[in-house]
């Protein structure tokens, strides 16, 4: 069921990227999502950004026409939020690798938090398009003990060149118990293949079009999959199954569009 919330703040991350918080007490793990309505507009799924106490957080890129609109919104906004959704990380590994690929970081840094908290030592890889597109760099930062390994396209800051470089990289003189990643499909597609490679468990926050969230309406199909029941994590043995994967997307239509 929907509830209807006013937004708390609008926290500009990057030049593209907005966080929303709102009031939303039930309880979420990282790597779930909630669909959010925008009135008027489209409901769009949202993985959460923000997942501890009372007030949740989404991160929203602007890229089509509704998140575009998100850019204008202010204080006070009211929005529909239905959820949480899906299947999280599994917090338990103790050496873990994030890879996150512009937006994608979102749904990575409270899991990452999440397991910082538990004991575990997080490694984190982050690529952009450019610097000003580094999302949560300080926020990932500032994990006591962590490692921030960054990649820029235009090598604007840290390494000139992709992420997925950095990541082989740290795969070859780390060692690691898991591989969690959310980017751009070709990136993690890569990503796996250097994870089998080594036999680091790998998992993957997956992103298709979503519009009952329940399952129901075929929307998200992935290979014998839905992604909005059976992921949006998936792990490296699931995502196997999937031909799909790094090949294709859907759009609105169902139709398969490069990823």
């Amino acid at each position: 069921m929907r509830v209807v919330v006013p937004v708390l703040e609008v926290v500009p991350e990057t030049p593209t990227t907005v966080t929303l918080t709102f009031p939303y007490p039930p309880p979420s793990e990282p790597g779930q999502f909630v669909m959010v309505w925008l009135p008027g507009q489209d409901e769009l799924p949202m993985s959460l950004s923000q997942t501890e106490g009372p007030v949740k957080g989404v991160t929203i890129k602007a890229m089509g026409e509704t998140t575009r609109n998100v850019l204008t919104l202010s204080r006070g906004t009211r929005i529909g939020i239905r959820g949480p959704y899906g299947r999280p990380f599994d917090l338990s590994p103790r050496r873990v690798l994030v890879v996150g690929g512009g937006s994608g970081t979102a749904v990575l840094a409270p899991a990452a938090e999440a397991a910082h908290r538990r004991g575990s030592t997080v490694t984190v890889a982050l690529g952009a398009t450019r610097a000003e597109e580094l999302l949560f760099y300080r926020r990932l930062s500032s994990m006591e003990g962590g490692q921030v390994h960054v990649a820029t396209d235009d090598g604007s800051a840290g390494e000139h060149g992709f992420v997925t470089v950095v990541a082989d990289r740290l795969l070859d003189t780390g060692d690691y118990d898991a591989l969690w990643t959310c980017g751009p499909e070709r990136m993690m597609e890569k990503l796996r293949a250097s994870a089998r490679a080594r036999a680091v468990p790998f998992f993957a926050s997956v992103e298709r079009q979503m519009k009952c969230s329940l399952g129901l309406c075929d929307a998200c199909a992935f290979g014998p999959f839905h992604v909005c029941t059976d992921g949006p994590v998936f792990s490296g043995a699931q995502l196997e199954e999937v031909f799909d994967f790094g090949r294709f997307k859907r759009d609105a239509s169902g139709s398969r569009v490069p990823p």
